[in-house]
C-alpha cells in the first residue's frame, strides 16, 4: 500500500475544478478501500485509472506547452477526434478517444513504439480484468503489489520523457510573468498558482523539476533579477510541500 501512494507524487497538487479533484480522490478511496478488503481486482481497476489519469494530465502538458507538435500528432484521427482534442477544456476530454489511440500522442515526448506498445498492454490488462469472463486475475496482495510496481515503472518512465516539456515551459513561464506589471495577478504565489500550476496540472513531480531550474542560464537577460526573486517565491511557497 505504502509503494501505490507514491502515486499521488505524479498527479496535479491542485486542479481546476472541483469535480476534477472529487474524481480523483473518488479513486483512490475506491483503491484504497478494495485493497485493504481484499478486493484485489476491483482495487486494479481504480488504481489503473489513476495511471490513466496520469497519462492523460501529461498529455496536456504537451498541447498547452507544444501546440504545434500537438496538432501534428493528430494525424490520422478523424476530424472530429481532432476538433475535440484540440478544444478541450480538460484533460479528461482525452478520456472519449481510444485509449491505444490516445497513447500514440505520448511518441511527441519521444516514447517509442516499443514502450507505447507497454503502456497499451496495462490498458489490456485493464479491459482484461473488468469484464466479466469468470477470472479473478489479482486474488491476493502479492499480484496486485507486483502489477502496481509495473504501473509506478511506466509513471515514472513517462515522467522523465515530459521533463523538457515541464523545463521549456517553466522557462517560458518565468521569462513572461516575471513582471506584476504586465501579468493576471500582482502577487507572486497567486501568478504561480493559477498561470504555472492550475493551466498546466503540474504535480509535485514536476513542481520538483522547476525547483531545479537553473536560473542562471537566463543571466544575459535585462530582468535577470527580476525572474530570479520569481524563481525564489516558487521555492518559499512550493520546496516545503516536495520535501514533506
Amino acid at each position: 500500500m505504502d509503494e501505490a501512494t507514491e502515486l499521488a507524487d505524479y498527479l496535479p497538487l491542485y486542479f481546476k475544478a472541483p469535480k476534477e479533484q472529487e474524481y480523483i480522490d473518488f479513486l483512490w478511496d475506491a483503491f484504497e478501500t478494495n485493497y485493504k478488503h481484499g478486493k484485489y481486482q476491483f482495487a486494479f481497476l481504480a488504481y489503473h485509472m489513476l495511471t490513466m489519469s496520469f497519462m492523460y494530465f501529461n498529455i496536456w502538458q504537451i498541447r498547452q506547452n507544444r501546440p504545434d507538435d500537438f496538432e501534428k500528432g493528430l494525424i490520422g484521427f478523424s476530424k472530429d477526434i481532432e476538433k475535440t482534442l484540440m478544444g478541450a477544456s480538460s484533460p479528461f476530454v482525452f478520456s472519449t478517444v481510444n485509449e491505444r489511440s490516445i497513447l500514440r500522442l505520448l511518441k511527441l515526448i519521444a516514447c517509442d513504439n516499443g514502450k507505447i506498445g507497454t503502456y497499451a498492454k496495462l490498458v489490456d490488462d485493464r479491459n482484461e480484468t473488468a469484464h466479466p469472463n469468470g477470472q479473478i486475475l489479482y486474488s491476493t496482495q502479492a499480484a496486485l503489489d507486483t502489477k502496481i510496481a509495473e504501473e509506478l515503472r511506466v509513471v515514472a518512465e513517462i515522467q522523465a520523457h515530459s521533463k523538457p516539456i515541464i523545463e521549456d515551459s517553466f522557462r517560458e513561464f518565468l521569462l513572461q510573468n516575471h513582471d506584476p506589471e504586465e501579468r493576471e495577478y500582482a502577487d507572486d504565489a497567486d501568478q504561480i498558482r493559477e498561470v504555472l500550476i492550475h493551466a498546466n496540472y503540474l504535480s509535485q513531480k514536476d513542481v520538483e523539476i522547476c525547483l531545479g531550474f537553473d536560473t542562471g542560464t537566463l543571466a544575459d537577460h535585462p530582468s535577470y533579477l527580476a525572474i530570479k526573486a520569481f524563481h525564489n517565491s516558487l521555492v518559499a511557497n512550493y520546496s516545503a510541500e516536495t520535501d514533506s
